[in-house]
């Protein structure tokens, strides 16, 4: 089932999609929800970014070849890690499918894309065991993990290099009906052209092991997002760009780059 928030006529809400058209639900799909039986045309709504988390995890340096990559731009020895990098992202940074990232004024320049599986959380889990852990994930959607890399290298927090306004581009719904993550193929293109492409699930840490890791420390809510981390090339967009970030069963997340005015 592919779940959508959207927007019509000033107002905000969820709908299943069916064809083309939306199924209208009050209510969250992760939560209490229920049907009112009217249904608006695909073609009328504004498509917006597919939840507001009441928290955002990121997983990050998840794929080897990224780790590869970032040793060699630091000239650092590689070193596989023994357990997860996991972070935090800031909700401002969210943006809705086909809206713009904005390369803010005073950005040295190297801003980077970073197409990436969004894991939702379905249900309260404290304590989950790896073999239980896919049992409280609701579905899926697209990220795209926007990188200021010289901010990033510079802010021990990230809070710009990472979280700067439009740096979150997601969507365009949540499935739910995903099947065997290891089926899904990440494909990224920048102004049509594919520049990267990956199997989604070659991660260093998969999901089950990084929601069973979350949840030894932090109890997950319903809502809660992971961003699972990217694979290499992350390459440079400049204002003009298009990048798109494709994930098998998930759709197609595509942002226009545009320079601060």
């Amino acid at each position: 089932m592919k779940w959508i928030r959207y927007e019509l006529k000033g107002k905000v809400g969820y709908g299943l999609v069916e064809g083309e058209k939306v199924a209208e639900y009050e209510g969250v799909p992760y939560g209490e929800h229920k049907k009112t039986g009217n249904h608006v045309r695909m073609a009328d709504v504004k498509l917006l970014y597919p939840l507001v988390p009441p928290t955002f995890y990121a997983a990050g340096l998840n794929y080897i070849t990224h780790r590869k990559k970032m040793a060699e731009r630091t000239g650092k020895p590689l070193e596989l890690p023994s357990q997860q990098d996991i972070g935090y992202r800031a909700n401002n940074a969210l943006i809705s499918p086909g809206e713009s990232i904005v390369v803010p004024r005073d950005s040295a320049g190297k801003l980077q894309y970073e197409g990436e599986l969004v894991v939702i959380i379905g249900k309260k889990v404290k304590h989950v065991s790896e073999a239980d852990a896919l049992s409280c994930v609701f579905g899926y959607t697209i990220g795209n993990d926007v990188s200021e890399r010289i901010w990033q290298r510079g802010d021990r927090t990230f809070w710009r290099g990472k979280n700067a306004d439009t740096f979150k581009p997601m969507g365009p719904y949540i499935e739910t009906d995903i099947g065997d993550l290891n089926d899904l193929m990440t494909t990224v293109r920048l102004n049509g052209k594919e520049v990267s492409r990956f199997r989604t699930n070659d991660m260093l840490f998969g999901v089950e092991e990084t929601i069973a890791t979350i949840t030894r420390y932090n109890t997950l809510y319903p809502g809660d997002m992971i961003w699972m981390g990217t694979d290499e090339p992350t390459l440079d967009m400049v204002a003009g760009d298009v990048v798109e970030v494709e994930i098998s069963k998930l759709g197609v997340l595509k942002s226009p780059v545009v320079a601060e005015t």
